[in-house]
This record gives C-alpha cells, structure tokens and sequence, in this order.
C-alpha cells in the first residue's frame, strides 16, 4: 500500500502565505506579485511554496485563515484586480477606484472598504455578458460544495453576520421549501458570490499552472477542525457533536504547553466520528479530494487530533479542564487511502507527541515536522528538533507561522542557557544579525528530506513580522513583505546555500 507524501530527493522551499506578497491594495493576493515571487523560488533554487490555508475566513474582525466559513471556498480578498483588468473583467480606470495601499501591515476593514465595491463592480459587469459557458461548467462541476456556500453567503449577509443557528428555525434547519424561497429571494446574491468563486479558482489555478511551469510544487495547509459558523455545520451537523439546539457540546483545543499556560481553547466543535466512520468517512473523503486538486502537498494541522483529540466541555473558559478522547486513528487513513493509494500529506506532529501519534504517523509513511527554534531547550542534546536527531522522513522549519521569527527569538525569547546551548551546537558564538542564516544552514544540512523557511527568516526580519501568536485574536496574520526586502543579494545567498547543501 502506497500512503506516502511524495517528497522526493533533498530539497527545500520557502513558507509564505499568499496574504503576505506585496501589493497595492493593501493585501497580497494571485496577480503579479504572486508569479514574481514564484520567480524568486525559481532563481533561488527552490522546489517548493507553502502557503495557509486559502479558505474563506468570516465576516468578523478574527482574519485567521484557521477560522474559516467553508472547507472549499476560497478567499476571494485574494482576487488580483490587475489581472481582472489584464483579462477584460474591468478596464484599468476602474482600478483607480481602490485606495492604493502599498505598504504596511494589512489592514482588513481598509482592504474590505477597498476591494469588495470592485469585485462586486466585476460582477455588475459579468452579468450582462452573454457568453457565460465557462462559468457554468464551473458551477456544475462544483454544485455539491458551491450551491450551499452561495447561499450561505447570502444569508449571512442578509442577516447581518448572525450565526446560523439564530436564523430562522426553518432555515436552520434547512428546510427544503424555506431553501428554495430564500435562494429565490437571495438570487443575486447567489449568484454573485458563485461568480467570485469562479474568478477565485481560475486565478489560482491559473497561478499553480506557472508554479508547475516553474517546477514548483504547493504545499497547502488543511486545518483538522471546522469552524462553527460555517457553511460545512450548517449542511452536515450530524457529523459534529452538536446538543439538539446545534450548541456544541464539547469543543477543541490544545492543553497547556509550549505557546501557553492555559492550553489553547479553539472553540471548534469536535466531530461525530461514529457517524462518520458509519459514512465511510465520505465528508473527509470530499474535502481532501478538494485539497488534492487545489496542492501538490497537503500539510494536516494538527495531525495529532486522528490518533487522539483533546476535548473540553462547551463553555470553559480556558482548555484547562478537557481530556483526550481516542481519535479513528489508521481504521480513517485506511479508509481514505482506499480512495487515495497516494496520499501527499505532511503530518504537522507538534505539541504533546505520544507513542500512539508516531506509530500512526510512520504506519502511513507520513513525514512529520522539526522545528529548529524548539531545539535548544533543557533536554538538549536528546530534544528530538535537535538536527542530529532527525530522521530523513520529516520537514524541518526554522520555524513556522505560529513561532516568533528566528530573530525574534533571539532577542526576545531564548534564554542564556538556549543561547549558550546554540553556541555549542554551532561551534562559536554568533550575533542578532546573524542567527537567522545560521538556523538556515542548520536546516539545509540537516539530514530532513525538506527544509522549509518562512520567507521573514530568509529575510532576516525581526519579531515585528511574527505572522500569528496563538492563543490571541488581535493583531495577527497581518504581516506583508515589501517588494526592495528581496533583493538580489539574498537571491544569490539562498539559491548558494541551497545548492551547497544538495537541495537545489
């Protein structure tokens, strides 16, 4: 049985979420910025770009792309409005309408105010075209997800963001003729965000063909859990533990650990995995077909949740008070591996790891992760993040989007025993200016099969370009590179170090 992610000889790529490319209105999305940057892996000697999930996050103030309203939609505040004018969707006068916001932090209500008007101008315009064929055949090849995501739209709109469950008792329950009445009533609305998704899904994929072209690969991210006000709840609710008023009744999180004292309270609902098991797993099956399509690799967040999940009852304040639940474990990845003989995944293994994780993890071949920044503490030299304790079926990362960056790290949070343990680990004592190259080259040397480094490490930017403090809500997935950072000094020193250590 072939189960493995395919990561073939040495090789590396840089982890950089499409929000955080440059650009001029004000967040990152899938125009030009994006084939540059797929240009800069290229010359650099890069196989690889991981990107977050590309889902559609909610209407809320909470941007993480962690908290998202569907499994399958995307996110269409990615949309290049450059490459609806290069395609005739808008006339480039019309861009001028969409205040320039070149540089600095995203700005979410800004970018809002900004791109929502011209997408939906996009639309105005589509509507009165009459060659519609190729959105059509869009719409049919992805009714079973893009019908009931339109509509939820709609409806959340139309009720002002409220959560699903305080709509109407008909629509909650999603009564047939309720449905038909409000997609009638709704049907511009529909169809609009329909429209969207189609110009979502022919921006990226047209971006994954010149990733391919580029010889490329995308490793996507696949949360493990859902959130509550989303569209995939309110479809399929028995396949969450829900109370019979659809509350959940228990919750996910993470106990105490590294990133916090209290644990980390996510507040997703836990599945039902009894009704699922009962389907054949078929909701997990269908949304990581979706994912195959959209990546080459599927990074699982969270992979830990299969072989054992920590549940807190619904209402706790903190994850203080929850306990691990037994999870479906290989009777799932057995299941979907009869649908998929391949299955390109990357299991992020991190956090508190028991026997039962790894087992189920190399029963499947899947490659687990090491993180460079976790490698220095007071179990050095057994710390398994410690390179020389590595085997080769894994990922390493200087660190990921939930880390401080590597300079952050040393100038903030390594204490002097961290410090001094890295010292003897490199063989001489290195400076804030230089931390960053040298948690590069530990990662490139290293016996990993793939080596990934957020592009602020490559960059060398400190912890004001931190992407997401777990635990929080304010102020993250906020940080955009600028387009002078890369400059062709640090293309030349990456595309060395990669080819020195085999990777390129």
């Amino acid at each position: 049985m072939k189960t493995s992610g395919k990561i073939g000889k040495r090789e590396s790529g840089i982890l950089l979420h499409v929000v955080s490319l440059p650009s001029a209105y004000g967040i990152g999305d899938l125009g030009p910025s994006a084939y540059r940057f797929v240009d800069f892996l290229a010359e650099s000697g890069q196989k690889y770009w991981q990107i977050l999930p590309l889902n559609a996050t909610g209407p809320g103030d909470n941007p993480s792309p962690y908290n998202s309203i569907s499994t399958s939609a995307g996110n269409t505040l990615m949309i290049s409005p450059d490459l609806l004018a290069d395609q005739g969707w808008l006339d480039w006068g019309d861009l001028a309408r969409i205040p320039k916001l070149f540089a600095g932090k995203i700005d979410y209500p800004a970018v809002i105010r900004g791109k929502v008007p011209i997408l939906r101008l996009t639309y105005e315009r589509f509507r009165d075209r009459q060659d519609k064929g190729e959105y059509e055949k869009f719409c049919a090849e992805n009714s079973s997800w893009l019908d009931d995501h339109a509509l939820f739209v709609a409806l959340q709109e139309h009720f002002q963001g409220a959560v699903w469950n305080r709509w109407p008792r008909e629509l909650r329950d999603r009564e047939p003729e309720a449905l038909k009445s409000w997609g009638e009533k709704l049907r511009e609305q529909v169809a609009r965000e329909k429209f969207l998704q189609y110009i979502f899904s022919q921006q990226w994929l047209g971006l994954k063909e010149y990733c391919r072209r580029k010889n490329i690969r995308i490793i996507g991210d696949l949360p493990i859990y859902v959130d509550y006000n989303s569209v995939d709840l309110w479809v399929h609710p028995e396949v969450f533990r829900l109370d019979q008023q659809r509350e959940p009744s228990a919750v996910a999180g993470v106990p105490p650990d590294y990133f916090s004292p209290t644990g980390q309270l996510w507040g997703n609902p836990v599945y039902n995995w009894e009704v699922l098991k009962s389907r054949g797993y078929s909701w997990w099956v269908k949304r990581l077909e979706q994912n195959f399509r959209l990546y080459d690799l599927v990074r699982i967040d969270h992979f830990r949740g299969f072989a054992a999940y920590w549940e807190v009852p619904a209402g706790e304040k903190t994850a203080v008070n929850g306990r691990w639940v037994q999870g479906p474990g290989e009777d799932f990845f057995l299941a979907v591996s009869r649908r998929f003989p391949e299955l390109p995944i990357i299991a992020e293994d991190l956090g508190v790891i028991t026997e039962d994780v790894d087992e189920l993890r190399r029963r499947f071949g899947f490659p687990g992760m090491k993180i460079l920044l976790f490698a220095f503490g007071g179990d050095f030299p057994a710390n398994p993040y410690v390179p020389h304790n590595y085997e080769e079926n894994c990922v390493v990362y200087t660190g990921t989007h939930d880390n401080n960056t590597v300079r952050g790290w040393f100038d903030y949070e390594a204490s002097p025993e961290e410090k001094k343990r890295l010292f003897n680990y490199l063989g001489r004592e290195i400076n804030r200016n230089e931390a960053h190259r040298e948690f590069i080259r530990l990662a490139m040397m290293s016996v990993a099969k793939l080596a990934i480094l957020p592009m602020q490490d490559v960059l060398g930017l400190g912890q004001e370009a931190r992407m997401n403090r777990p635990a929080t809500t304010a102020g993250n997935y906020q940080w955009r590179v600028r387009p002078e950072e890369i400059t062709p000094e640090i293309t030349q020193w990456l595309r060395n170090v990669t080819g020195v250590y085999g990777r390129a």
